[in-house]
């Protein structure tokens, strides 16, 4: 495949419009479904041309326009095999390069990542949740290199932070925007990454960040659905803003795996996501001092269910 690296060599121009111009040149030929599958090789070269491109976007709605075209060339791309080997190469390039990013460019690079979880999200609505794509997902954001790998020390925890910090909001934002209504989304799938790294990180800090923005307050969410209410007074209520009323788009439209049988009411979600943290813990790789936090959670937790009931 010979397109790639001119478009590479353009997006990092230093100057704007032919910058621009190759971003325009790029979105159209990825949409173009005729052009063979890209080379891994010539994936790199482009993405690292994308990288600079967006390192030098230098003006705050410059650069949010071009966070979004950025992220929107995933839904651009007409297969998601396709597309999800487009989105590994952002994340091996995301995770290599962040180290050196410098203070004034590091917000918006963690808003361009915002922009591509939230794209990812939608991507794999698009396919209906597809378990193997899921699964696909799930070990690019885990491998070796991955944002949320537990074991490489050359990912940096800022970036592995950051994913914890959005992925909540970004899934309940990716299903708050949709024109048509989703299948129901398998949290047990897509917290597969959180589950691994939770079981093995080996810095406490990282571990309390993933119970703190993740499990606690999905939790949370699944505890305060209504499903008496009708459903756009389940998304308005989402503007109240108030805790117990965070993410409640997503708690309302979520199963536990299998988004063909459509949504589950948020309680059973919570008991049976609660049975798989016990489950990981259980695990002979999971590290002794998770192990016992996980434990904790699912006590705590599981007391509180027993309260609801």
């Amino acid at each position: 495949m010979n397109a790639a690296p001119p478009f590479a060599k353009h997006l990092a121009s230093n100057d704007k419009k032919t910058r621009d111009k190759a971003v325009k040149a790029l979105t159209t030929f990825l949409s173009d479904d005729a052009h063979e599958p890209i080379a891994k090789s010539d994936m790199d070269k482009l993405w690292k041309g994308i990288f600079y491109c967006f390192w030098m976007s230098d003006k705050p709605l410059v650069q949010q326009a071009l966070a979004t075209d950025l992220a929107e060339l995933l839904l651009n791309i007409s297969s998601t095999t396709s597309a999800l080997a487009f989105l590994q190469c952002f994340w091996e390039t995301i995770a290599r390069e962040w180290n050196g990013i410098d203070r004034l460019r590091i917000d918006k690079y963690y808003m361009l990542v915002r922009r591509f979880v939230n794209a990812t999200f939608r991507l794999l609505a698009r396919a209906e949740w597809e378990k193997s794509m899921c699964d696909s997902h799930n070990d690019m954001l885990t491998r070796q290199g991955g944002p949320l790998c537990p074991t490489d020390i050359r990912v940096p925890t800022s970036l592995a932070y950051h994913v914890a910090d959005i992925f909540l909001e970004e899934l309940d934002k990716s299903l708050a925007s949709a024109v048509s209504e989703p299948p129901a989304a398998p949290l047990a799938t897509l917290l597969v990454p959180f589950f691994t790294l939770a079981a093995q990180t080996p810095s406490s800090t990282t571990y309390n960040r993933v119970q703190a923005e993740v499990f606690t307050p999905l939790f949370a969410a699944l505890s305060s659905t209504d499903d008496d209410a009708p459903p756009d007074l389940k998304r308005s209520r989402l503007d109240l803003d108030t805790q117990n009323r965070k993410y409640h788009v997503l708690a309302v439209n979520a199963c536990f795996e299998q988004p063909a049988e459509g949504k589950t009411a948020g309680v059973i979600v919570k008991k049976r996501l609660l049975r798989q943290i016990f489950m990981v813990a259980s695990e002979p790789e999971t590290r002794d001092s998770n192990r016992r936090k996980l434990y904790a959670l699912f006590k705590e937790a599981e007391d509180d269910v027993g309260e609801e009931g």
